[in-house]
This record gives C-alpha cells, structure tokens and sequence, in this order.
C-alpha cells in the first residue's frame, strides 16, 4: 500500500453538498506571524485578560454575550476547586439540596459551573423510586438528597488507558446508588459514572486523586478528553505510541490534575486527538485539533488539522492547518491554538462559537499566523510533503482476538452493548484485567473495552469466562459490533428521545429479518447535539419528535446515511426526516437490503434449500 502526502476531507454539513478541500502544497519555508491585512488589527486585539490568575472577558466586548459568558463573569468556575476543593465543601456544608437550587446563584453553580470539575446535573427524565430494597443499598446522603440531586460525573481518560484499581474504585461509587448508579464508556474514550449527590462529592474527587484520576476540565467551556490510539504500543502496524503525546496534553490541559485557569475561559467546548494508525481510530476529521504523524527533514512530527466539530446548526469537518510541528512541540502548538481561540473567540450564540467559526471568520491564514505568533518563537514550519498515514488501508476490526507486536501475548476486544456497565460488570473487567492481562484496560471511542497483553496460553480460558460468554462478546453478531449509542432521555435532559435501550431492541430486530456479511456501523443520539455521533455512521439515527398515523406526536428520528471514516471519511447526508421510532425497523431493513447488500433472512433461507 503506497504512502499518501495527504488526505481529501469532505468538508460538508448534513444540510450541503460535498466540498472537498484538498492541502495545499507543503514548504519547508516558516511562517514569521504577521496578520493578512485583510483582517482589521482591532479583530485581532484579545477579548479577555488576565485578573488575580483567572482569565476575563474585558468590559468591551461584553456587549452581547450569551447566558454562560454572564455566569462565569459573576463567578469564574474554578474557584470551586481552589484550597483542597473548598468551594465545593463551603457550597453544600450542612445545605438541603433545595436550598442551594432555589437560589439563583445556587442554581447557577448547579447546572452551570459545576460541570468545570465534571459534574453534570440531571434535573429532567428522573424516575420514580419504589424498591425498598435498592432503597437500603443507597448511601444515606444520597437517600436525603432525593431525585432531583443527581448528578453525573465524567472522568479524564488520556487516550482511553485506565487501571484496574481505577475501575474497582468507579464500580465502588456507583454501587452506592443502586439503581441509579451505572456507567457509560463515552465516544471521547472516557468514563462517565451516574448517580452521585452533591454530599458525596469531595469524598469522591479526593478517591479519584488517590488512582490517579480526575474529573476536572472535563464538561462545558473546556478541553474535553484527549483520544489516541485504542491500540498504541501494542500494534504491530501502528505507526507512533500516541500515549505519551495524550498524556503530556492532559497534564498540561489540567495542570497535573490541580487546574490550568489559562484555558478554562474558553468560548465553547473544545476537542483533541493524536492519530497513531493507519486505521484512524482516533476520528480526527471531528476534532478541533486533530495531530497526523508525518516525517520532515528526517524527523517524526505531526501535520495539523482544525476546526472540526458537531452542533444543531453545523457540522464540520478538520481542515488542514498547512502546519507541521515536531513532537517536542505537541504541546505548545495545543497551547498557541487554545490561545488564540481564547483570545478572539466569540461569545455570542453559542451555537456559532465552536473554533471553526472563528477559523471561518478570519480565514485559514490569519488564524494560522494568530496561532504561530503564539508560539515560543513565534514561528509555525508549513506541513510535511510525507504525511505516514496510508490512504488505500482497510480499517480493521479490533474486536476478538488479535496478536500484540510483543512476542507471545494478545489482546482481546471486548463489545460493550451501547457502552453501559454496572458496578459489578466493571469490578469483573479488572479481575478479568488482573488475571489474564497487565491490569490494564483500554476504552475505545466506539464504547467498547480493550484488555491487552494477554498471554496466549491464556486466550482459550480468557474466552470461556462467563462475562464474555454471557455479556461482553468478543466476537458479536456484525450488526451489534457497530453499534453505538449516546445516553438518551433515561439520564440526559436534552435528550428528545430513549436511546440505549432503544437500539438494542431495533438491532436485535433487524437482525431477525435481514443477514449482512460485513459490519454496519449504526449510531444513536437523543438530540441535534449528537453526541452519538451519527454523522459518521453507515447509518445514523438522530432523536426528534415526529407523528404517527394518526397525526399524534412520538418519539422519532431523522435518520441519516453514508457517513465514513478513515482516511476517506465524510459526514454523512440525511435521508429522511421524522421517522416516528415505532416505524424505523422497515427503513433500516430497506437500507440495508438495498445499500449494504443485506439478504432478508426468508430469501436466505430459501437460497440454502436451493443449493
């Protein structure tokens, strides 16, 4: 397979057609920073500023602003965290629940700032407690706090790699909150846990610092988590360990752990991902930052691409940077990025305040120079002509068993239906871990769990123990391996329709009817924000209200289709609108039967006879 100098991004949002943006051709030259003199010096002038170490929105450009900017003007979020998480023990010391949310600035820091050490209230979709026995399981502070006190808590997971001990210790606090306490591998290759009242929460923040674990700077206006190569340094065709570069990039995003003010201030939220494989796991094209390794003038670096992303109103996809930086530079091109996002970054609707819009505002040069005046010498190499990610290359699949680049010792993926475990399905995956593996476990943006460095002589009892033969296959039907599904209206308030449970049982349906002989990856989100990711789906299934027959509203989806990824991904384009849920199995089966080549299982059948 020849090694492609660059990659073709098809830059078109469901509602465009495709436009596709090709890199321009690379230099060696630098570029010193100069603004274009297209763009007015007073657009380039930063809209916030330093005060007593939290970064400011300046009075000037408060004209305008949306609701969060306002809030976080009142009160900067991270001083919930300063002195041993002082904010947070003064804001719910001896204080009923009520109390805190019936105040406007109680309610501000409950459903707004918490959400900086990744904390996110569930104040809708909640059920209706009835088991006594669940009841009893429950810790008394969360028996206190009632319904309308949960919260769930996201966790920072550098390039999906997570413990043993860190899984027992997330299964201990879910377990505390019976039915209510579960938890979900995410689609950034992160942990989130569900369940956990206020009371409860410096007691579980300073647990997540004793195994190195941390939830801050993981929601709202932050960097969210660093994602890599599910499979780094245990690949035989990987191309760099992505591990260390993730790691150095959420030490500096968080400051070790403690909080780095400098960048918590930003517009909107914000994504990074380093590539390792030719496979692309990573999803680079829907990352703000996405890091492509390449070689120039001898030496292993990253080209760069910006400004990728999903919303209600847009999508978008990465668009080369035309910048190549070495790996010693990882982090201060991060941080130069981060910065001039900060600096000049809207603060209007915040639908229109993700980086790609500033991208577009100032156009791709300006940015670049805006990012490169940032940087230690102020200068940014132009990208490499030696891009190592190979175009032609067949995206594997990394579920079952598979030999590691390290002689006698395999890894074995797991499929995680929809992404959700219980406390005792986690406590089991780090037995399983400890046993058989290195108490490791490796988390994959398609919610799915990685145990590597097995011995092979291991493999054959690994494969019999009951969690895999009952649950967790390693070797699932090829309609369930793709399929992924973000939390819906059982847990998340902005979710239009269930999701989860949903997708089981539509799968399991379409499965009965139809036979398919390669994977289909189908994604499910409860809302426009898509955090299913159904963009980028073979076929994606996005929550909205629809009618029925009889004209009366239900739940629905807007269901899409196309969408790719590796290195020839692109989004993919709505088929068709408002589907009510009770009606998608026959517009699936259809799809499938007349775009993927799926059999019906009747006709099947009868071919079998036949032969």
């Amino acid at each position: 397979m020849a090694v492609s100098s660059s990659l073709s991004f098809n830059l078109s949002s469901p509602c465009s057609k495709p436009n596709r943006l090709t890199p321009r051709s690379s230099s060696s030259s630098q570029l010193q920073a100069s603004p274009p003199a297209s763009v007015e010096a007073a657009r380039l002038e930063p809209w916030v500023e330093e005060r007593n170490g939290y970064w400011v929105l300046k009075e000037k450009f408060r004209q305008g602003i949306n609701s969060t900017e306002k809030i976080k003007i009142e009160k900067d979020p991270m001083k919930l965290v300063d002195d041993d998480w002082k904010g947070i023990k003064e804001m719910i010391g001896g204080v009923r629940f009520e109390e805190i949310d019936g105040s406007k600035g109680g309610r501000d820091d409950v459903d707004v700032r918490l959400k900086w050490i990744g904390l996110f209230h569930r104040r809708k979709h909640q059920r209706i407690e009835s088991n006594t026995k669940v009841k009893r399981q429950q810790s008394t502070s969360s028996r206190l706090w009632g319904r309308n006190g949960r919260f769930m808590m996201r966790l920072k997971l550098p390039n999906g790699v997570t413990t043993s001990d860190q899984t027992r210790y997330l299964a201990s606090v879910i377990r505390r909150y019976g039915e209510e306490g579960c938890a979900d591998v995410t689609t950034r290759q992160n942990w989130q846990i569900r369940g956990v009242v206020l009371p409860d929460v410096p007691d579980i923040l300073k647990g997540l610092e004793n195994v190195g674990l941390t939830s801050l700077q993981s929601g709202m206006d932050n960097v969210r988590n660093s994602v890599g190569n599910p499979l780094a340094g245990i690949d035989p065709d990987e191309i760099v360990d992505t591990r260390p570069y993730n790691n150095l990039l959420s030490s500096y995003i968080t400051a070790n752990s403690r909080g780095n003010t400098t960048i918590t201030n930003l517009p909107r939220k914000w994504n990074v991902c380093v590539v390792g494989s030719h496979d692309l796991y990573e999803h680079l094209h829907i990352n703000d930052l996405a890091y492509m390794p390449a070689m120039k003038n001898g030496k292993l670096g990253f080209d760069l691409l910006v400004g990728g992303f999903f919303s209600p109103k847009r999508c978008a996809e990465a668009i080369p940077l035309d910048a190549w930086v070495s790996g010693d530079d990882v982090v201060p091109v991060c941080k130069a990025i981060l910065e001039a996002y900060r600096d000049l970054g809207t603060r209007g609707n915040r639908q229109k305040t993700r980086m790609m819009w500033l991208i577009d505002e100032l156009g791709i040069e300006t940015f670049r120079s805006e990012v490169a005046k940032r940087m230690p010498d102020q200068t940014l190499e132009r990208a490499s002509p030696n891009n190592l990610v190979q175009k032609q290359w067949e995206r594997r699949d990394y579920l079952g068993v598979h030999l590691q680049k390290q002689e006698g010792l395999s890894y074995v993926g797991l499929h995680i239906p929809v992404g959700r475990v219980q406390a005792d399905d986690m406590d089991e995956l780090a037995r399983l871990a400890d046993k058989y593996g290195s108490g490791e476990l490796r988390l994959t943006v398609e919610q799915n769990i990685i145990i590597p460095n097995i011995a092979n002589s291991k493999l054959e009892t690994l494969l019999n123990e009951p969690l895999l033969k009952s649950k967790f296959s390693s070797e699932p039907p090829l309609l369930m391996r793709g399929l992924v599904a973000c939390t819906g209206n059982q847990f998340c308030g902005q979710a239009i329709i269930e999701t989860k449970a949903r997708a089981m049982k539509v799968t399991e349906e379409v499965q009965r009817q139809v036979s398919v002989t390669r994977t289909v990856r189908m994604h499910w989100t409860g809302c426009p924000n898509s955090c299913g990711q159904v963009q980028i789906a073979d076929i994606g299934f996005m929550g909205c209200m629809a009618r029925d027959e009889n004209g009366k509203p239900v739940e629905g989806v807007d269901v899409y289709v196309g969408g790719r990824v590796g290195s020839d991904s692109h989004l993919g384009e709505l088929y068709r609108k408002a589907v009510p849920c009770k009606d998608v199995v026959p517009v699936i089966v259809g799809i499938l039967v007349n775009w993927f080549g799926a059999v019906p299982r009747e006709r099947e059948e009868v071919d079998e006879y036949a032969m």
